[in-house]
């Protein structure tokens, strides 16, 4: 799709998102704070929802009608559904760290699982139709060919791919028996930051690996760590395709318009198709940011599979997708520059206490 039809394809979605009313769940989130501005870039009255557990305000756009709690508060979404007149879900609400489910696996079925079914109820009670899932690529487990489809068969290595697996088949029983429209999208890993630094990832634990690169190359880490350098990949460190996060909720935006014009449930991938090992992902931040950092190698984490790539066809297929981040080198820059903008508010906040 050239840029020319991409714009036009936008307006078309303007057009039909101006009609709706968008509830995001764990919407202060990282990719839910950057869901919420592409919603509103493109005019869609849009209301978050977020128990502020792992994740902050102060980024959320001013024009987004904000709630602090948990979705599985059935009387505060009865009162958001009334008061919004909600048309569309989009459920990013969640705990996402795989090494930390390993740990406490119960956490993760009563956040990820036991949560989406609660929602879910409420949300057909009140005649709501459109639902899209924040699913992840952890559900394929270690698949035997790369890239993956998604006719992959699921076979999940940690209880964070089981939860989210587990919500997957909720979501499609309760399409088949209440006439629920719906859209997957099974997210490899996600990076990098608003271009505009509106927004970006500020979660205090986050463990993502380019995150914590940008940050070892700001001196906010004295090393870096590689888990694992004997996976059977080129390099023996784990390959994974990597998607900007701003490419990743403009695809979102198109699930939904997608959905609001009618057409059917869904599910697909959501990568490029290309993967980086954990050591090229490393120098390119070093080639990136010109700075150097040491980096240490240490044992596997549980739950990491040697390599996810996405098959990522079909996404492209069915909405109309073209990303325009498609780079791992500018993921890395907006990454690193979104690092240093949080450490000058940091110390901006410091300075005026």
């Amino acid at each position: 799709m050239t840029p020319a039809s991409e714009q036009g394809r936008f307006k078309q979605v303007k057009g039909t998102l101006e009609r709706m009313a968008l509830l995001i769940t764990g919407g202060a989130g990282y990719i839910g704070s950057h869901m919420a501005y592409a919603c509103l870039d493109c005019g869609l009255p849009t209301v978050v929802v977020d128990d502020l557990s792992n994740s902050l305000p102060d980024f959320l756009p001013k024009e987004a009608a904000f709630y602090r709690g948990d979705v599985a508060d059935r009387a505060l979404l009865e009162r958001i559904f009334a008061a919004h007149s909600i048309d569309c879900i989009v459920h990013f609400a969640g705990s996402v760290l795989v090494p930390e489910s390993v740990d406490n696996p119960l956490k993760y079925y009563k956040n990820n699982t036991g949560k989406t079914q609660g929602l879910l109820v409420t949300a057909i009670v009140a005649g709501i139709k459109r639902f899209i899932f924040s699913s992840t690529a952890a559900v394929y487990g270690a698949p035997g060919s790369s890239p993956i489809p998604e006719t992959a068969e699921p076979a999940p290595l940690s209880p964070y791919g089981n939860s989210k697996l587990m919500s997957e088949t909720m979501i499609r029983d309760a399409a088949a028996a209440h006439g629920l429209s719906f859209g997957i999208l099974r997210y490899f890993n996600v990076a990098g930051a608003d271009p505009k630094m509106r927004t970006g990832q500020s979660s205090p634990n986050a463990t993502h690996l380019i995150k914590v690169a940008s940050q070892a190359a700001h001196g906010q880490r004295n090393r870096l760590e590689i888990f694992g350098s004997d996976y059977p990949t080129p390099d023996g460190t784990c390959v994974r395709d990597y998607i900007h996060v701003s490419d990743l909720a403009a695809a979102h935006v198109l699930a939904v318009e997608h959905l609001a014009a009618g057409g059917g449930s869904f599910t697909a991938n959501c990568g490029y198709g290309q993967g980086f090992s954990v050591k090229e992902v490393i120098a390119v931040v070093k080639k990136v940011t010109g700075k150097d950092f040491p980096v240490m190698e240490t044992p596997r984490r549980v739950g990491d599979p040697p390599s996810l790539v996405a098959e990522a066809g079909r996404i492209r297929r069915l909405l109309g997708w073209v990303p325009q981040h498609n780079s791992l080198e500018q993921i890395v820059k907006h990454a690193f520059a979104w690092e240093g903008y949080l450490a000058s508010l940091q110390k901006c906040t410091a300075a005026a206490s």
